[in-house]
Order: C-alpha cells, then structure tokens, then sequence
C-alpha cells in the first residue's frame, strides 16, 4: 500500500494594473492539493492487480500573462488616462480565476504463463475546469471599436466564462512472449471520450445602457456570446510488434498498428456576438468526422562493438483529424469569412519518419555517448491560425512539411565526485507548401516558414559534485543550465505585417484616440533563453534536505504570443450586415456607415423612445 498527499502553494508573480490605476499583486498565485493511493496485490506468484486512485486539484487567481498592448490601457491614448505596462505587468478589470479539478481510476493486472505475459490496463479519467478571463477588452473591440457605442458601455465588465467537463474511458490489453530468438507482442485499444465545452460573456447591464436586445433563445439577456459543444470520440486500435535476434550483434523490430476512430460534435451558439440572426435562431452545426488506416515500425540494431550499438528506424505516425468551430459570422470582415469559411474539416496528419542513432559506453563504463540523425516529412500537417477579425481559431491541413536535425547527449562520471551530463539538438523545420486564399498568402502558410514552437537550437547542461560528510552524510551541490532557442507561437506569426498593430483600426478617433502615433509595433518572434537552477544539500539512508534557487537569473522567458480579433485591424462596418439598425444612446453623434455591397446605413438616436433618422431618405432602414 503506498499513499502520498501534496500541497503546493504557487506565490505568483504578475502583477494587474486596475481601471482606477491601482495594482493588484502577484495575481497569479493560487495552491495545489493532490492525493495518490495505490495497492499493489498478489495473490499468487503468477498473479499480480494494482488499483490506484489520483486526485489534484488546482485553484488559481490569475494568469502568467504580460499584456504587450491593450486597446483599453496604452500610452498612445490622448482622450483615455494612459497606461504603460511593466514587462510582468496586466491590465484586467476583474478578476480571472482558475479552477481543475482532476481523478483518475486505474486497474493494472499481470498474469504470467511461462514465457508469456498478459496485461490489462483500465482507467477512468473525470475532469472538471472552469475558466473565467476579462474579455473586457475584446469586447470593447467590438461595443467600441466595431460599434461605436460610447465609454459606459465598453469599459462594462466582461467575464468570459469557459466550462469544461471531461469523462473518459480506456482499455488496453497486451499480450507478451518470447523465446530464445523471437520477442513478440500483440495488444487491442479502445477509449472514449465525452467532452462539453461552454462559453459565456456576461456583460451585465449591456442591455441596459446600450438599448440593443440581447435576449436569445439560449442567451440570457446581456450574454453576447453562448456556446454549448459536445464531443464524443470513439478509438479502437490494434496493435503488434516482433523482435527477431539475428545473432547475438544483430536484431530486427517490426511493427504495425491498425487505428479507426470516429468522432461526433453537436454545436450550439447564441447571443449578439454568436450569429444567431438577431435572436431569431440558435446556430446549430452538428458534424461528424472518421478514420482508419495503418501504420508501420521497422527498427534494426547492430552492436558494431563491445561499446557502440547502431540502430535505425523507419516508421510512420499520424495524428487524428478533426472538426471546426465555426466562425463567429457577425464579427468577419467579408475578406476574412471568404479565407476562414468553409473549414468544417480537418484531415489526419501522417508523418514519416527516418532516425539514424549510435550509443556508446566511454570512460570504462563511467560515461555515455549517443548521437542521432533525423528526417520526418510530414503531410496534412495540422496548422492552427487565428481566423483574423472573427475571433476564432481555425485549422488549416498543409499539404508537406518537413523536420530534420541532429541530437546529441553525453554523460560521465570522471571522478567519485563528480557527475556531469551534456545535451544539445539542432532541428531545421519548415514548410513545403504555401496555402493562398484570393491570391494572399494564408496567415504564413508559406513554403520555407519555420513549424511553430519549435526551436532550432537547444542546450541543456548539468554538474553535481559530492562529498563525504561524517559516516552517514553526503553533501551535495547542483546546477543545471537550459538554452531554449527562438521559436514562433503560430504559423501565423509569420505572415507579412504581423507584429504591427494599427491603432487606428477602428478610425483616426477609435477607443483613446486621436493616438499619438499611428502604428504600434512588437517582436513576432518569440526571443531566445537561458535558465540557470542552483541547489545544495546533504542527504543519508533517509533524509535529503536541500537549500534551491530556481531561475538564478531572472531570465523573463516569453513563452507563447496570444492575440485577439487579429491585433485589432478588422473593417469595423462589416459588423452591421446582420442588422436593420442599431439604436445608441442619446447624445451620440450620428454616423454613416458602409456595409460589403456598399449600401449605407446610419446611427439612429432614440429621442423619447422613438428612432430619429436624420434624413427623410434613411426611414427605410429604420423601419
């Protein structure tokens, strides 16, 4: 019987800025409890059952984030207070807390025959996360920007309340044997998983101060968006893999697994922002997607010597297609709808893959040398991109791309006191294909743009040396050192003019304008860094007590770019093609506006309760 329980309290580091130019410290901070039990029973030498129960669960009060811009908080504003923003610095209105709660039940059971081995492995997975972000100022780049509406209304809080709940089931069972020249293995996989997301903006008392209905048929009043998504994905597999030792210096792998998966997704939308035809229909879009196919593993290893083992592979690997969101119609300008629409589908991403390796014993058995060459062509490759003005995220099949690189890593212990280990990898990956959409390139889909997240330089490096203290007591002290290269969040990161943000997307007098200058411009790739962890201890037969320092430098490691409604540049006219008229407070100035075909529409100002066109030829629209 073994039983672990951890608490984790997190100190946070983030600091947010507040409307009133308070600060809120450390927002990120939060705490983590978890609880890890486990039996293992035998009940006869042949005969082995572990059952083991997993529970965490984490509570957060805010984010790692550091705003780079804000159209809410800037220093280029002339008619909002400026706000500059520290590089561990946010600006929300509210509060984002964070909540997972997470269990996992799983049942190990061993019977041995002989020479083989059958093994079962069950689980159940139950997940809970909830998320609530201030998507005030996403909003704000619609009531304000697109709309127009005035500051009471877009500085209201906007909560973006993200629900999601988890079940799923697997099972695998294998079957293992061997004889003096053959090792096989056999095995089935079935999982299912049912997954609900949601998602609410609740921006109480839209309605309100705005005068524009919000009630859908789902949507409560002054909830812009509602969604409500299920997902149900089936996997069976099978699987098998045999070992055939040639001679003692010479031994061939191969394997091959059958998959087919199918998965069903219901959607429903709702809401202002949710392309429900001004409340008069739910958007639903339910979708199906399947796959099935094989793929194959050819490994072989000669020992060239006593010390060097060379071995090669060949294998392919695939990951699963998909379904996608659709776009929140409303939203799109007429260029980005006709780039982004029509992506219901994702197909499979297949990989191919070629590995050349040798590992070496050096220093008589104190150290170890491996080296490796690689080449993956990928097809379908599964590129993510944000869907420009339509706040939503897209994924887009790449027809070729390719990975291809050099690893090495070395190990030695020189001495009894000392132990040293080295790691480096070059990997050069790119794409081969460049998608184009009414003669542009796709949001740097383009033939010879770096994959995303990938670096193409990585370095990892480690020291500890020992020492005798007492009879009982070994002192000890570590440092470990990581060189992480640059690297892009997205594809789209690439994309000609990303990076820049034009402050006047929404018109020269948009939210805090006129601006005291026109562009606003960022590093779209992610920069280089460096990591350095120190730790000194003692440790016996029992204890190991240690004094640490993690990130001795201070290193501020920018870790991914997010971005909302394509960095704010989006015709902000297009919004009304869903719209007869839209009513604002009194006061606000009238404006004309265009929509795609060119046709004007105009800003009607209530005056007692009743739409004043300025013009005898504009009551048409009206009514």
């Amino acid at each position: 019987l073994r039983v672990a329980v951890y608490y984790t309290q997190y100190g946070g580091f983030i600091d947010a800025v507040q409307p009133d130019r308070s600060v809120n410290e450390d927002v990120n901070d939060g705490d983590r409890i978890g609880a890890r039990l486990a039996l293992r029973f035998e009940p006869s030498e042949n005969f082995t059952i572990t059952p083991r129960l997993v529970f965490q669960q984490i509570e957060l009060n805010g984010w790692n984030r550091a705003d780079v811009y804000n159209i809410l908080a800037n220093p280029f504003t002339t008619t909002r207070p400026k706000v500059s923003l520290g590089e561990r610095e946010q600006f929300t209105q509210i509060e984002e807390p964070y909540s997972d709660d997470f269990l996992l039940f799983d049942l190990n059971a061993t019977w041995t025959f002989g020479n083989t081995k059958l093994t079962s492995v069950s689980s159940y997975i139950d997940r809970d996360v909830l998320v609530v972000r201030d998507a005030t100022a996403l909003t704000a780049s619609i009531t304000g920007g697109s709309i127009g509406l005035p500051a009471n209304v877009y500085t209201l809080d906007a909560p973006l309340d993200d629900a999601t709940q988890v079940k799923s089931i697997n099972q695998e069972l294998r079957l293992f044997g061997s004889t003096d020249s053959l090792d096989w293995l056999v095995g089935v996989f079935y999982s299912n998983v049912k997954r609900d997301y949601a998602q609410s903006l609740l921006v109480s008392g839209f309605q309100t101060a705005s005068g524009i209905p919000t009630q859908g048929l789902r949507a409560p009043r002054d909830v812009l968006f509602y969604s409500d998504l299920s997902y149900d994905l089936t996997q069976f597999a099978v699987f098998g893999e045999a070992t055939y030792h040639v001679s003692d210096r010479f031994e061939v792998s191969a394997g091959l697994r059958g998959y087919d998966f199918e998965e069903d997704r219901e959607q429903i939308f709702d809401g202002l922002f949710g392309n429900d035809d001004n409340g008069t229909k739910l958007v639903s879009q339910p979708g199906a997607t399947s796959a099935d196919g094989f793929v194959p593993r050819l490994i072989a290893s000669f020992k060239a010597t006593e010390s060097t083992t060379l071995n090669a592979l060949v294998s392919r690997g695939f990951r699963l297609g998909g379904i996608n969101d659709p776009l929140n119609v409303p939203l799109c300008t007429p260029e980005d709808l006709a780039t982004f629409g029509g992506q219901s589908n994702w197909k499979d991403e297949t990989a191919l893959n070629y590995d050349v390796r040798s590992k070496s014993t050096i220093l008589g058995g104190r150290g170890t040398i491996n080296a490796s060459a690689f080449v993956m062509e990928i097809e379908d490759l599964q590129a993510t991109v944000t869907a420009g003005s339509c706040s939503s995220r897209v994924v887009f099949n790449v027809p070729k791309a390719k990975s291809q690189g050099l690893e090495l890593e070395i190990t030695a212990a020189p001495t009894n006191n000392l132990d040293l280990a080295l790691s480096a990898s070059f990997n050069d990956s790119e794409l081969s294909s460049t998608l184009t959409s009414q003669g542009n390139v796709i949001s740097g889909i383009q033939a010879g743009n770096r994959l995303p997240t990938v670096p193409e330089f990585q370095v990892a490096g480690a020291a500890t040396y020992q020492w005798q203290i007492g009879a009982s007591w070994v002192g000890y002290f570590t440092t470990t050192y990581q060189y992480i290269g640059s690297r892009f969040t997205q594809i789209g990161d690439q994309a000609a003019g990303f990076g820049t943000v034009d402050l006047q997307s929404f018109g020269p007098t948009g939210i805090g304008g006129p601006f005291t200058q026109r562009f606003f411009s960022f590093d779209a790739e992610l920069p280089a860094y460096d990591n350095v962890n120190l730790r000194l201890g003692l440790f016996d037969a029992k204890w190991d007590v240690a004094l640490f320092v993690n990130n001795a430098a201070d290193e501020v490691a920018r870790l991914a770019i997010d971005q909302e409604r394509a960095l704010l540049r989006r015709q902000w006219a297009s919004f009304f093609e869903q719209f007869d008229f839209l009513i604002c407070p009194i006061g606000t100035t009238p404006a004309f506006l265009h929509n795609q075909q060119g046709e004007r529409w105009e800003r009607v100002v209530m005056v007692n309760g009743q739409p004043q066109p300025s013009t005898q030829s504009d009551r048409k629209s009206v009514v």
